[in-house]
């Protein structure tokens, strides 16, 4: 029996030695990232028969088992993912968010300074020195916008720069998965410390994209992304790449490997941080972007209309003071063309009326011989778009050149019509005489329809006969029921001067030292008086140009263009406001997650302690037993001598 008992009392020590063992690592793996808790799990060794009777034979360790909950680590996962995308996109909102109030202030600040600067000059619209300020401050303004705009597209190239750091990251994930994987299908049994790497991995993962796990054998896993696409499947891991924007370059795309072939990846699919970057990127910043573009084309376009309705220092007709809108640079990059087009057409943007704009983004998709579909990106709405021409006709506020090359069935254009416009204004008057403060007098009849317009398009000659000053009016009578229209001009008295035939597109008339272009179609007959009497202390246009900073000139008359960049900051602020809210809830979930994978894998060192006690007692017992059984051999052993 003692032979027994030695057999026992070491197997009891071993099996005491191994749990030691165990405890011990568990406690020196306490402040591990991703240790799961290990124990050693004991069995009844094999029983032997003496007589009628079975005896023990001692115990064993039968494995060393690591403890994981596949459920708990779905949801920790999932609450990763959640946490990562809430922060990720609180974190982009804040730093949008803060430069709209802190450098975006400049931008009001600088349209009112410029607003004032007119009141100043309807005060004194001779005053060469208050002229020169006004130029001052639309400069300033237009710098302000270039450097909002300068912002928002280094907002952008961080963004970019973020989402390519990222799916670099991913990729080396991928291959190091795949490594474990192919490690753990080669080694029998489960290696844990491999198990925790693996799962560390794809806890790093999960703060990227939404991750789904499958199990292989070995404990090896295959990783798909956001159930969108494949990453790991066993050994072999799949890549991530990022490429140049489609239709426009600066706005990365992400792609994923399938059978040697590149395929583009849906970013809305994918959750966490990638998905978090992608949708701030497309959905915020750009938008804002365009706003701000927006409120570019309204400041522009209203003075530069303003001017062309005024006179100058000199008597002459205004000419604009910011850049035009519509110049053929700015025109074309509104458009982008999707590479996969079977057509050669080249496009651009004309602007036709700013107050009718969005800054929205609009698809362009040319389906068959003569349909044209204008899809609002933000609303969904559609559009059809009639063919005049090369133009097409009938959006909101803009019209689509077809400048070269031909439509094909099957083409599609992203179309921005607010896009860079405030990184390319800019201010193209340089003579503070320029500034058209005075107004002509040009009067519509009591009689006319109103859908009839006129322009002063220049003054030719303030010498000519009969040209229109006070006292001394001209009124054209135009028929419009013909094309071109006709008119007849009459003096004050009421006495003809002249008969004749309006010419070009749109229809001009130029007569007595003027032209003026005609607008709309009555189709009957309208009357406009004019009188084109310049004196140098006339303010009317300046008084009509300040009173456009309360004006509601945007956004279908709803709008001032100061309520413009206040509507993109508000809303900006209520978007970070939100996320906060959704980043603090995100943050609750996750540690209730990690709280219930640490009560069932992490190290209590309370719970460890105790165990160590307890096996070292067990330890301490057997070892006993052992001596017990040495004192029982050596006096077998002597009373047999």
């Amino acid at each position: 029996m003692s032979m027994d008992l030695f057999s026992i009392a070491r197997s009891g020590i071993l099996a005491a030695q191994s749990q030691l063992g165990v405890t011990s690592n568990n406690i020196a793996n306490v402040n591990t990232e991703g240790y799961h808790r290990q124990v050693a799990i004991q069995g009844t060794s094999t029983s032997m028969r003496l007589g009628n009777n079975f005896y023990g034979t001692g115990t064993y360790v039968q494995e060393v088992k690591r403890i994981y909950n596949d459920y708990a680590a779905r949801e920790l996962r999932i609450g990763q993912t959640g946490l990562s995308a809430a922060e990720a996109s609180y974190t982009k909102l804040s730093e949008l968010d803060q430069l709209f109030s802190q450098i975006g202030k400049a931008v009001p600040a600088s349209l009112n300074d410029f607003f004032s600067g007119l009141n100043s000059l309807a005060d004194l619209p001779s005053d060469l020195g208050i002229r020169g300020s006004v130029l001052n401050s639309a400069s300033q303004l237009a710098q302000n916008l270039n450097q909002m705009q300068s912002h928002l597209s280094g907002q952008v190239q961080q963004t970019n720069d973020q989402i390519e750091s990222i799916t670099t990251r991913i990729n080396e994930i991928s291959k190091e998965m795949a490594q474990i994987n192919l490690e753990l299908m080669k080694t029998p049994g489960n290696d844990a410390q491999l198990l925790d790497k693996q799962d560390a991995l794809i806890q790093e993962l999960s703060q990227y994209a939404e991750v789904n796990v499958i199990p292989l054998e070995n404990g090896a896993r295959s990783i798909m992304l956001g159930s969108s696409f494949m990453l790991v499947s066993g050994e072999v891991a799949m890549t991530m790449g990022v490429t140049t924007g489609d239709p426009f370059p600066n706005e990365p795309e992400l792609t994923y490997s399938l059978g040697g072939s590149e395929l583009k990846a849906d970013p809305a699919k994918l959750g966490g941080q990638l998905g978090a970057l992608f949708d701030f990127r497309d959905n915020t910043l750009m938008p804002a972007s365009h706003e701000l573009g927006q409120l570019a084309l309204g400041i522009a376009d209203a003075f530069n209309e303003m001017q062309s309705q005024g006179f100058d220092l000199n008597g002459e007709l205004g000419q604009p003071i910011f850049t035009d809108i519509n110049d053929p640079v700015i025109a074309a990059g509104r458009v982008g063309a999707y590479s996969g087009n079977p057509g050669t057409a080249s496009l651009s943007v004309n602007i036709d009326d700013v107050g009718a704009l969005s800054g929205s983004s609009y698809e362009l998709n040319y389906t068959s011989a003569g349909t044209y579909e204008l899809k609002d990106m933000k609303t969904g709405a559609v559009t059809n778009l009639t063919l005049n021409g090369n133009t097409l006709e009938g959006a909101n506020g803009f019209s689509i050149n077809i400048d070269a090359g031909a439509m094909a069935a099957g083409d599609r254009f992203e179309i921005r019509p607010t896009a860079n416009a405030a990184a390319n204004i800019g201010v193209v008057m340089s003579d503070p005489k320029g500034i058209a403060a005075a107004a002509p007098k040009i009067t519509a009849g009591t009689g006319n329809s109103g859908s009839t317009s006129v322009k002063l398009v220049s003054i030719d000659d303030r010498s000519a006969a009969n040209f229109p000053v006070t006292d001394s009016e001209l009124t054209f009578t135009l028929d419009t029921s013909v094309n071109p229209p006709t008119y007849e001009v009459f003096d004050v008295n009421g006495a003809s001067l002249a008969t004749g035939t309006a010419a070009g597109t749109p229809p001009q008339i130029s007569a007595f030292g003027f032209t003026f272009e005609v607008d709309g179609s009555s189709g009957g007959s309208e009357s406009f008086t004019f009188d084109l009497s310049f004196a140098p202390g006339d303010n009317t246009n300046a008084v009509a140009m300040a009173k456009l900073s309360d004006s509601k000139i945007m956004n279908n008359g709803k709008s001032t263009l100061g309520d413009v960049f206040e509507k993109t900051k508000l809303d900006i602020g209520s978007q970070t406001k939100s996320a906060q809210v959704r980043a603090g809830s995100a943050e609750a979930i996750y540690n209730q997650a990690y709280a219930r994978v640490q009560s069932e894998s992490g190290v209590n060192l309370d719970e460890e302690a105790a165990n160590l006690m307890q096996f070292q007692q067990a330890y301490q017992a057997s070892a006993r037993i052992m001596t017990t059984a040495n004192t029982l051999f050596d006096t077998l052993f002597s009373s047999v001598r």
